[in-house]
């Protein structure tokens, strides 16, 4: 399935112990979980820079054909709301670079309570023409952002807009860029509750269609905390196959 790809937002999930790695000791999840998956969304760097050493050993225990995406440092979006992205892009860029071809997408979320300001955006948006070598995405959680100036400025820029399927907040489901960027947090309950054969087959119906259209697609499932995730990813993939 060229051009798709499927995963988790994270995979290191102690309450995966008794389900996807019975049997499978702490320290080879990432192994096990590259057996099955192509692709995983790494929240950690949300929160801190990772080491050179932990993303070398990342890059080492997953086959060659396997994909990082990765959520760009909340100091940027949360701390500084996009303003003066220069030196923080240059710092997560430099930082990931142990990543090397596998890191494919980056993913900047922003705070449900960051209100529209386009000017801001587009800032935003030219300096990270200064990190070309992977693409990336954006997550807008506030309505204000919804709009066609919007999706102008990310299309002309070459950003996807993030899908972001949740209970408690809103999703935007255009399509800029050529890329598109799915996260799948839990439309019941947020971070838990699967997704029905139902609601699984409506989105393979739209990936199928953005295939079709020449898309690239990443698909990151954020129901973690009871487990659902990786079976929820893998019923999508056969659904697609």
């Amino acid at each position: 399935m060229a051009g798709l790809f499927i995963g988790t937002s994270g995979w290191n999930y102690d309450e995966w112990r008794s389900g996807f790695y019975a049997g499978v000791k702490r320290r080879d999840r990432l192994a096990h979980y590259a057996g099955c998956f192509d692709t995983v969304e790494v929240n950690a760097t949300f929160y801190r820079l990772q080491t050179t050493e932990t993303l070398e050993r990342w890059r080492e225990e997953t086959p060659g054909d396997f994909r990082f995406a990765i959520k760009g440092n909340r100091y940027l979006t949360h701390n500084k709301k996009l303003n003066d992205p220069a030196q923080p892009i240059d710092l997560e860029r430099r930082n990931a670079r142990p990543l090397g071809d596998k890191l494919a997408v980056v993913l900047w979320q922003l705070p449900g309570n960051l209100e529209k300001n386009l000017e801001r955006l587009r800032r935003f948006c030219d300096a990270l023409r200064a990190w070309d070598d992977v693409r990336h995405a954006i997550e807008l959680r506030h309505t204000s952002w919804f709009d066609n100036e919007t999706a102008e400025c990310l299309d002309a820029h070459g950003i996807a807009n993030c899908q972001s399927d949740a209970a408690d907040w809103p999703m935007w489901p255009a399509v800029t860029g050529d890329l598109v960027y799915i996260r799948l947090h839990g439309h019941t309950r947020t971070y838990a509750s699967r997704y029905s054969t139902a609601a699984l087959k409506r989105w393979a119906a739209s990936i199928s269609q953005w295939r079709r259209a020449g898309k690239t697609i990443h698909v990151y499932f954020d129901n973690t905390a009871e487990g659902a995730a990786p079976n929820d990813a893998r019923k999508l993939r056969e659904l697609l196959a």
